[in-house]
């Protein structure tokens, strides 16, 4: 998907750009001046180190003074004074630390279409956030800047949860949505933003890898309303590879989401010669009809060539067509293109009288014929939060 921002007195950018100048104190400096800090308060606010931290409820002692961070199914060992795979869970005097607590680095408004959402609220402002940090590895990320760095390494914001629901509100956003690097590693902040934006009437949504553990899920499915999963290849080896990740644990959490009733939708980044052999996108997709549910939406996403996979080229539109094909073939029945902007792949169609039911160009919503969640023309219900 294609991102972008706007800045007083700049152009518009790309979501590249933008998350670029996290390393230089621009994205938290940004953050403040969308949200009307005054400069005092934004000069105090964009601080490139520690900030707070906050106590994890995930974490199990080993002895000695080691201890198992319970978050994510790596279940690091965590010696005393150092910090799990993700770079924001450190281990002092044997607890469990979050490093990145009220830290955001990206904090902005966005269309909600850009998380990707297409099932949500269409045309609606959600704000989105992220912290440094990730519990993947991935060699194609497109937001590594942050998601490869240390709390340490990049400039970030100071604010609480409620501040977080408050600016939401100001902004006359509908949702908040936790994106751009792995929400699980920010997980304490979220799940507190979660349970005020519930009580002020927001919802939460989270873009996410799926690398969490079955406990910390459930707790979090309780403030949580949408989930868009990216599923990012269909072996073990895939995500051994490119991800240093495994497949089970994101297949398990998609089917703890559907079983909690959160809305769900899929996203498959496909890129040449690693993950675009159409046997295994059409296993995927009998997977997700068996296991999801044939209306799961479905979104198939165009690779660029970047941070470790800078050799390969970007995915050719007719790949994704072909996926597309599959998809709806194997009787998934909303399927999607992205990142090909102004492509017939970006509206949604009745499965039923197969008739256009919201237009899309880029993330401008043009038509729209849904009247209290049905089909307009033939009545039938269309999974979604719409209201």
């Amino acid at each position: 998907m294609t991102y972008g921002v706007l800045v007083p007195g700049t152009r518009i950018m790309t979501k590249r750009e933008f998350l670029r100048f996290c390393g230089t104190g621009f994205c938290a400096l940004a953050g403040a001046t969308l949200f009307g800090f005054p400069e005092p308060v934004r000069a105090q606010m964009a601080q490139k180190g520690l900030i707070k931290t906050k106590l994890s409820p995930y974490f199990t002692s080993l002895g000695g003074g080691e201890i198992q961070c319970e978050l994510c199914p790596k279940r690091c060992r965590i010696p005393k004074g150092k910090r799990g795979f993700c770079r924001v869970r450190e281990n002092r005097d044997g607890k469990c630390y979050s490093l990145v607590y009220a830290n955001p680095c990206a904090f902005h408004p966005d269309p909600i279409e850009r998380n990707p959402f297409f099932h949500v609220l269409p045309g609606t402002r959600s704000l989105s956030l992220a912290t440094a940090g990730c519990n993947f590895g991935c060699r194609f990320c497109q937001t590594w800047e942050i998601s490869q760095a240390a709390p340490e390494d990049v400039f970030s914001l100071d604010i609480p949860p409620n501040l977080v629901v408050k600016r939401a509100k100001q902004m006359r956003a509908s949702s908040v949505s936790y994106t751009f690097v792995e929400p699980v590693i920010f997980y304490e902040y979220m799940v507190e933003i979660g349970s005020l934006a519930k009580e002020a009437g927001l919802l939460s949504l989270i873009h996410s890898n799926g690398f969490i553990n079955p406990d910390p899920l459930r707790t979090l499915a309780k403030v949580l309303d949408a989930a868009n999963i990216d599923l990012k290849g269909f072996t073990g080896e895939f995500y051994r590879e490119l991800c240093s990740g495994e497949l089970d644990p994101v297949l398990d959490t998609l089917k703890m989401l559907r079983q909690e009733k959160i809305h769900l939708e899929i996203t498959n980044l496909i890129i040449p010669t690693k993950n675009d052999d159409m046997s295994l996108v059409r296993e995927m997709c009998l997977w997700i009809k068996r296991e999801l549910g044939a209306d799961t939406p479905v979104h198939f996403s165009r690779f660029y060539p970047l941070y470790k996979l800078k050799n390969l080229p970007p995915t050719p539109v007719a790949t994704l067509e072909q996926a597309r094909t599959v998809a709806l073939s194997s009787g998934l029945e909303y399927v999607y293109i992205g990142n090909v902007p102004g492509h017939e792949g970006e509206n949604t169609f009745c499965p039923s009288c197969k008739k256009m039911i919201i237009q899309r160009t880029g993330y401008m919503i043009g038509e729209v014929h849904l009247k209290q969640g049905k089909c307009e023309y033939c009545g039938k219900p269309i999974p979604g939060i719409w209201a």
